[in-house]
C-alpha cells in the first residue's frame, strides 16, 4: 500500500488563504445596494425586453399570420394560428380585413415561462410585426399571467389609426410591404378623420 504524503507548507498554509482571496479583496469594500424598484436605470437601446407586434398607420395590423416566428424559436414559446383575411362586408356593413396580407394572427399567444429572450423571432418575422421593447418586468406571482395574448401584445392605437377590422386605407398590399404607404383610389373625403389622418406614413412607414 502506498503511504501518503504530507502536506506541504504551501497546501498546509498558502492554499487555504489564497483560496478566500476574493472575499478578503471584498470584505473592506463599501457596499452597494440598488434601489430597485424605487429607482430604476435605463436599459440599452437594443435591450431585449417583451414582445410587442406592431400596427400600420393605419391601425392594420402588420402581422400576416405566418407562424415563421414559432418556427424560429428555440423554446417553442411562441404559438400562432392564422386566419384569412374577408374583404367582404358582414352583416353589419363592417370589413373583416385586419392586416394587409391575406392571412392575419387570429391567435397569438408567447408564454414568458420559455422564452429566453433571444431575439431570433424578430429576425424571423419579414414584415417587421414583431420586435421586443425595452420593458423587462415580466415577473408575476401565478403561471397563468406569464403566458401572453394577442391583446398583451400587440401595439396601442395612435392618433389617427383606426380599430381593425376594416378596409386597407394606404394603399394595395404591396404599397404595405414596400412601406410606400401611398393613399388609395377612394376619395378622402369619405373616410371618417381617424383614417384620412393615417394617410401620411409614419417614421416606420418611411424606413
Amino acid at each position: 500500500m502506498a503511504e501518503k504524503s504530507t502536506p506541504s507548507l504551501k497546501e498546509q498554509f498558502w492554499d487555504p488563504v489564497a483560496g478566500f482571496g476574493v472575499t478578503f479583496r471584498t470584505m473592506f469594500r463599501k457596499v452597494v445596494t440598488e434601489q430597485y424598484p424605487k429607482e430604476k436605470f435605463p436599459t440599452a437601446p437594443r435591450f431585449h425586453g417583451r414582445h410587442q407586434l406592431n400596427r400600420w398607420p393605419d391601425g392594420l395590423e402588420k402581422c400576416v399570420g405566418c407562424e415563421l416566428c414559432a418556427w424560429a424559436c428555440p423554446a417553442d414559446a411562441i404559438y400562432v394560428e392564422g386566419a384569412e383575411n374577408i374583404d367582404d362586408l358582414d352583416e353589419n356593413g363592417q370589413s373583416q380585413r385586419y392586416s394587409a396580407g391575406e392571412r392575419y394572427g387570429r391567435v397569438y399567444q408567447i408564454n414568458y415561462l420559455r422564452c429566453i429572450l433571444c431575439g431570433l423571432c424578430i429576425e424571423a418575422c419579414p414584415t417587421r410585426a414583431l420586435t421586443m421593447t425595452n420593458e423587462y418586468e415580466l415577473a408575476d406571482d401565478n403561471r397563468r399571467d406569464l403566458i401572453y395574448e394577442k391583446s398583451d401584445l400587440i401595439a396601442p392605437l395612435l392618433p389617427g389609426m383606426e380599430q381593425p377590422p376594416h378596409p386597407q386605407l394606404l394603399g394595395d398590399e404591396q404599397a404595405y410591404y414596400r412601406g410606400d404607404l401611398a393613399t388609395s383610389s377612394v376619395d378622402a373625403s369619405d373616410r371618417p378623420a381617424a383614417s384620412r389622418a393615417a394617410q401620411e406614413p409614419s417614421e416606420e412607414g418611411r424606413a
